[in-house]
C-alpha cells in the first residue's frame, strides 16, 4: 500500500525510551524546523505525529501503540509516522493500525525532512536491515529542545547480543562517531550556552574500536574537554567490563566530568549472568564499583537490574539482593523480565511467572529507594553545585548536580538553563531541599 504525504504545518513529537531515542527526536525535529514545521505539544492535536518508540520490554510496545491511537483521537485527520527500535524490528505489526502513514527505521530518521518533501507516492514501510550499516551519521545541533542539558551521540548500535536483549537487531553493529565530529558537536552546543552535556550511546564503552586509526572513550573524553569551556560532561550507561583504570582516574581527576556511574548489573548471580550473556561475575561487580568509590566517594553510582530472568531461583535472586545491599550506590533502574521474540531468553525453560516477577521487581525498587535515601543523606549540609531545569515542583526550582542528586529549592525561573550553587539543607518527602548560596 502507497500513500502520498503532504505538506503539513505543525508537528508534535512523543519519545519512549532511552537518551539516544531523545536525542534523535531533536535531530528530527531540527529537520522539520527548516522545512518550516511549527512544533506544537502533543496535546495539542497536531497534523503530524511522529512516535519514535522503543522497544526494549512488551510494556513499551503496547505504550507505542497506545500513542498512537491517542494521537488519532487527538486529532482523527491527523498522519502519524512512526520510528524507533519497534519499528526496526516489528514495522508491519505497527502499519496494521489504523492511522499510521508510514513506518520508518532508525537508520531513515536522518531522511525523515526529504521523506516528507516527496510529491510523489512512497511505501508504508521504509525500514532497511540496519545491521548492514557500517557509519554513524551525527546531525548538526545548536539547540535540544527546551532542555537545560543536552545530549551527543557518540556511538550506535551493539554487538553483544546478550539473550534478553533485541537491540543489535534494532540498532545495528556497533558505529563510532568520528573525534572530530563530536568535538565539534560539542563546541556547538557549549557556544549555544549549555552547561552540561552528556555523552550517549547504545555501547559507548567500544567507542573508537571501529575506528580509524583506533581509539577508545578516555581519549574521545580528553579531546572534548579541550572545547568544554567550563559546561560539565556527563557519560550515559557504560558497561562493566568497559570501565577502565584510566577512565576512572580520568574522571576522578576532573572537575568538568561528572562524577555520576550508570553501570548495569542486570543480575547479581553469577549463573544467572552466564545465562543473559554477561561476560563478567558477581566478584568483579563487586571489585569494579569498591575501586571507583575508593577513588570517587561521593560519586552517583547507578544500577540496572532485571527481575525474573528465566530459570532465576529465589536463592538466586536472593544473591541480587545481597549484592546490592553490599554496595554503595545511588540507585536502581529496576526492569522486570520481558520475553522478546527473536532472542534466546525468549525460549528458554524455567520461565519466571509474572505475580513472581513483580514481587521480585516491587522488592528491588524498594531497595533502590532505600539506597537513593541513604546516598541523599550524606549531602545534607553540604554545597554542590547543580544545572536548573525549568518548570517548578510544589513551587521549587529543581536542580541536577553532579553526580544525579536532584535538590529543590527556591529561585525565580531566570535560573533555568544556567548552573547555580545550592546548599542542601534538609530532606523532606525523600526529597533534598537546598538554598542559594
Amino acid at each position: 500500500m502507497q500513500h502520498t504525504l503532504c505538506d503539513l504545518p505543525t508537528v508534535a513529537f512523543v519519545t519512549l525510551g532511552c537518551k539516544t531515542n531523545q536525542f534523535e527526536s531533536v535531530a528530527m525535529q531540527e529537520q522539520l524546523k527548516a522545512a518550516g514545521y511549527e512544533t506544537v505539544h502533543f496535546e495539542e492535536g497536531a497534523d503530524l505525529v511522529i512516535v519514535n518508540t522503543c522497544t526494549v520490554t512488551a510494556a513499551t510496545d503496547s505504550q507505542s501503540r497506545n500513542l498512537i491511537r491517542r494521537a488519532r483521537r487527538l486529532n482523527n485527520r491527523c498522519r502519524v509516522i512512526v520510528t524507533g527500535c519497534y519499528a526496526q524490528v516489528n514495522p508491519d505489526a505497527l502499519a496494521q493500525i489504523p492511522g499510521v502513514s508510514v513506518v520508518i527505521g532508525n537508520d531513515e530518521k536522518h531522511n525523515l525532512a526529504n521523506l516528507l518533501a516527496t510529491t510523489g507516492s512512497i511505501e508504508k514501510v521504509v525500514v532497511a536491515d540496519v545491521r548492514r550499516q557500517k557509519k554513524i551519521c551525527l546531525p548538526p545541533l545548536t539547540s535540544f529542545s527546551g532542555r537545560s542539558r543536552a545530549f551527543v551521540q557518540i556511538q550506535n548500535g551493539c554487538d553483544s547480543f546478550c539473550s534478553y536483549c533485541i537491540i543489535p537487531y534494532a540498532r545495528g553493529a556497533s558505529r563510532s562517531v568520528s573525534l572530530s565530529e563530536v568535538t565539534h558537536q560539542v563546541q556547538a552546543l557549549v557556544d549555544a550556552g549549555y552547561p552540561e552535556i552528556v555523552l550517549t550511546g547504545i555501547h559507548i564503552g567500544c567507542y573508537g574500536i571501529d575506528l580509524e586509526p583506533k581509539t577508545n572513550l578516555a581519549h574521545l573524553l580528553h579531546q572534548t574537554l579541550v572545547v568544554t569551556d567550563g559546561c560539565r560532561l556527563r557519560l550515559g550507561s557504560i558497561e562493566p567490563n568497559e570501565i577502565s583504570d584510566e577512565l576512572i582516574d580520568l574522571i576522578a581527576n576532573t572537575k568538568d566530568i561528572c562524577p555520576h556511574w550508570h553501570i548495569p548489573l542486570q543480575s547479581g548471580d553469577s549463573n544467572v549472568l552466564k545465562r543473559m550473556g554477561r561476560s563478567y561475575d558477581d566478584q568483579f561487580f563487586y571489585d569494579l564499583i569498591a575501586k571507583i568509590v575508593d577513588r570517587m566517594p561521593t560519586a552517583g553510582i547507578g544500577l540496572d537490574v532485571i527481575a525474573g530472568f528465566p530459570g532465576e531461583t529465589d536463592a538466586e535472586f536472593s544473591k541480587t539482593m545481597e549484592l546490592i545491599h553490599a554496595l554503595p550506590i545511588s540507585y536502581l533502574h529496576v526492569f522486570p523480565f520481558s520475553r522478546r521474540p527473536g532472542t534466546p531468553a525468549a525460549k528458554m525453560s524455567g520461565q519466571v511467572p509474572k505475580t513472581l516477577i513483580k514481587a521480585r521487581a516491587e522488592a528491588l525498587r524498594n531497595l533502590g529507594a532505600e539506597k537513593r535515601s541513604l546516598f541523599a543523606q550524606k549531602f545534607i549540609g553540604r554545597q554542590l553545585q547543580v544545572v536548573v531545569e525549568s518548570g517548578r515542583s510544589l513551587g521549587l526550582l529543581k536542580g541536577i548536580a553532579g553526580n544525579y542528586l536532584d535538590i529543590y529549592f527556591p529561585g525565580t525561573e531566570e535560573l533555568s538553563g544556567l548552573t547555580a550553587i545550592v546548599k542542601v539543607v534538609a530532606m523532606e518527602n525523600g526529597k533534598l531541599i537546598g538554598t542559594l548560596n
